[in-house]
């Protein structure tokens, strides 16, 4: 299991930048062109690597709407190709994968295949009422997958996700220690209650009070301005949102001026030692 020693040293600049997939084959906004989809997410993740981020994250993110948990082969297979094209044309960065809505098996076969670092899993414990319905965590078939795929793959998991809502509320000391002890996560991230909104800097700071030694990101709403909120309390951070314009072709693009405006900032917000992390590697 990771501790924040381990996510320091995978990550030196702490910001992990979203590639967000063009519709992949088999959802309804397909365009019929493979091609024009993995160039658009090269051209997404060369903007991020010019603006500095330590790691980028791909997900299928314009599949709307998504399945609960597996995904269809023609997704899985889609994804592949396109991390192995971010793979090549930007090697220097860690690269994570991230299947929408919760296919964390997915996720670790395309990591297994191209050789990522790291799993992004929306529900890894308990149960959530989401707009895709009910979705279950699935813990213990992960992590035994994990072993026998890509043992050297990073978890990271959600608190309380996104579009989302526990079935059943519990104390967040409790949820979180059962994400990170029970769970295996590796890594825990605080997001907002949507895409692109900001989380709450008091839940963050009391996941950070339940689990000290685990790595700790916020994964939405953050922009250059605000990152002083967030940034003494975490370890990284996820974003996507923040660094996009408006495309010629309707959908949003990666701008690497603001890319390298928000690492600028995040940089700067981020305590240069973070107090805390462990100096062994727990796993």
């Amino acid at each position: 299991m990771w501790n924040r020693e381990t996510l320091r040293r995978l990550l030196p600049v702490p910001v992990i930048g979203m590639v967000h997939c063009r519709p992949l084959p088999g959802s309804p906004g397909w365009g019929g062109d493979m091609a024009a989809v993995v160039a658009a997410a090269l051209d997404d993740a060369r903007a991020l690597e010019r603006g500095g981020v330590g790691a980028l994250m791909l997900e299928n993110y314009h599949d709307i709407p998504f399945f609960p948990r597996d995904v269809p082969a023609e997704t899985t297979a889609s994804l592949t190709r396109v991390a192995a094209a971010l793979r090549d044309a930007c090697p220097g960065l860690p690269l994570g994968i991230n299947v929408l809505r919760n296919d964390a098996h997915a996720a670790l076969a395309v990591a297994a295949a191209v050789g990522a670092a790291f799993v992004r899993v929306n529900v890894l414990v308990g149960a959530a009422v989401t707009d895709q319905g009910l979705i279950e965590g699935r813990a213990a078939a992960v992590l035994r997958l994990r072993r026998q795929l890509a043992p050297d793959v990073g978890i990271l998991a959600d608190v309380r996700v996104k579009h989302a809502a526990p079935l059943a509320p519990r104390p967040l000391a409790d949820e979180v220690a059962d994400l990170r002890r029970r769970g295996g996560a590796d890594a825990l991230i605080v997001s907002g209650s949507a895409t692109g909104a900001p989380a709450d800097p008091a839940e963050l700071r009391a996941v950070r009070e339940a689990e000290p030694d685990a790595p700790l990101l916020v994964g939405s709403g953050l922009t250059a301005r605000n990152v002083a909120l967030y940034a003494p309390h975490c370890d990284g951070c996820i974003v996507g949102t923040s660094l996009q314009v408006p495309g010629p072709d309707g959908f949003r693009r990666v701008d690497a001026a603001r890319t390298a405006a928000f690492t600028a900032a995040f940089g700067a917000a981020i305590p240069a030692a973070r107090d805390g992390a462990a100096t062994e590697d727990g796993r």
